[in-house]
């Protein structure tokens, strides 16, 4: 049977406004139609399906399990798309003078519109989510309604999940490349910093946190003195503006760094002799003890932006709420790591804002939905997610693969599984299982 969607998925360059995407049908599945639109952001929370389905094979419904009826929509995909279409509408205007930023960002917008670049050029998602986050904090303040009522549900959603915090989510598919996006948002910020330095919208303090060591690691990129810095590397910031981004102080860290320590190695006999009747000890570290290690060279810097990777393992759990009762076993256990780690990551975040000061917290994932153990309904979106481009977006464009599950062909009778030995003989020149 034919099926021009799996046989050529791209229709958009990735460098371009996304124009054209694949219609699908009320089950999720393509119908074969291209429609001459960009595909709208759509939000449902992920129940697992049947697992017969007779109306597509396997390979398509894993697929498309992420989409499903009307009735599983957020209301908030309205202010996604709205932002979205504000953001298109203001990159289109002709003249610099015309989009109400610094000079500083207006160099930085034109740079990575047009500067022909030798290797590398970033994404047209890569850029869109730069400007949300610019057009967010430059531009809507300046509009009036028209901007307003955005920054206002971003601030009402902050409040009423992290009070202490104002956070901004930008949804990224996997692949997309949300490290070319902090670089930008890190050049954006501190060369407006360094050349406005009474401006409390911008800053050159950055902490940078990640779920693990290996995320950790591959951020270092976002350092400008590394070797393979990003913002010279590939041609990021404009060469007159690279010493100013000398002046960024970044911090790169994971979130287990932020738990407070012990001070003192005791034993349980020891801890018990110099106790003795009094109160129980306190060992552990304070918490500006932990920020210092933590983060020794942002003690000096007022205002820190916050660039969360991976961020749906961070969020402040709701209270009063037991949404995961009803689990047992090893979703049962997920769900506490879940609670613990979370808990752990936006203590420290609250604890650098109470210290320092936190301008705002960027997140970026490319699945920033509440986890379970969270008090809110798993797979629930951050409602301030202000971005997104979808795996499907992705798919169109080019920038990632069309995902092939082997599963089809796991079917009782065979000697053995088709997939199992991937490396075992040629099926042809050039090719093996």
């Amino acid at each position: 049977m034919d099926n021009p969607f799996f046989e050529r998925p791209i229709l958009n360059s990735p460098y371009d406004y996304p124009g054209r995407h694949w219609e699908l049908d009320a089950t999720g599945q393509p119908t074969q139609q291209i429609i001459e639109s960009r595909r709208r952001a759509e939000f449902i929370t992920p129940i697992p399906k049947p697992k017969k389905r007779k109306s597509a094979t396997k390979q398509e419904s894993l697929l498309f399990d992420e989409l499903s009826t009307k009735d599983q929509q957020y209301d908030h995909t309205a202010v996604i798309n709205g932002v979205r279409e504000q953001v298109n509408q203001w990159s289109k205007l002709p003249k610099p003078n015309q989009w109400r930023v610094t000079p500083e960002t207006a160099r930085l917008l034109q740079h990575w519109r047009h500067h022909e670049f030798s290797d590398i050029r970033p994404f047209f998602c890569q850029v869109e989510a730069a400007e949300t986050a610019i057009w967010l904090t430059e531009v809507a303040p300046q509009i009036g309604n028209a901007g307003k009522r955005f920054l206002d549900h971003l601030a009402n959603a902050s409040n009423d999940a992290n009070p202490e915090l104002m956070r901004l989510a930008l949804k990224l598919a996997t692949g997309a490349g949300k490290t070319t996006v902090m670089a930008m948002l890190i050049a954006w910020q501190t060369i407006n910093a360094v050349r406005h330095p009474q401006s409390r919208r911008f800053t050159r303090g950055f902490l940078i946190v990640a779920p693990g060591l290996t995320i950790r690691d591959r951020l270092r990129v976002l350092q400008p003195n590394d070797p393979d810095s990003y913002y010279e590397a590939r041609e990021l910031v404009p060469g007159d503006m690279l010493a100013d981004i000398e002046r960024a102080k970044i911090v790169i860290t994971n979130y287990h760094a932020f738990k407070r320590r012990e001070r003192m190695d005791l034993s349980k006999g020891g801890r018990s002799l110099l106790q003795g009747r009094g109160e129980a000890l306190d060992t552990l570290e304070t918490e500006g003890q932990m920020l210092q290690r933590v983060m020794p060279g942002l003690m000096g810097i007022k205002n820190i932006l916050v660039l969360n990777d991976e961020a749906h393992h961070c969020y402040r759990e709701k209270p009063g709420e037991e949404l995961e009762g009803d689990l047992k076993g090893d979703d049962k256990k997920e769900a506490e790591k879940n609670k613990e780690a979370a808990r752990v990551w936006i203590s420290g975040l609250e604890a650098v804002n109470r210290k320092l000061g936190v301008t705002r917290v960027i997140d970026l994932s490319a699945t920033p939905f509440f986890l379970s153990g969270s008090g809110y309904a798993e797979g629930t979106l951050f409602p301030w997610t202000m971005s997104d481009f979808s795996l499907m977006d992705a798919i169109e464009c080019g920038i990632v693969k069309l995902p092939r599950v082997p599963v089809a062909d796991n079917i009782p009778g065979g000697e053995m599984p088709r997939f199992r030995n991937l490396w075992g003989r040629p099926l042809g020149p050039g090719r093996a299982e």
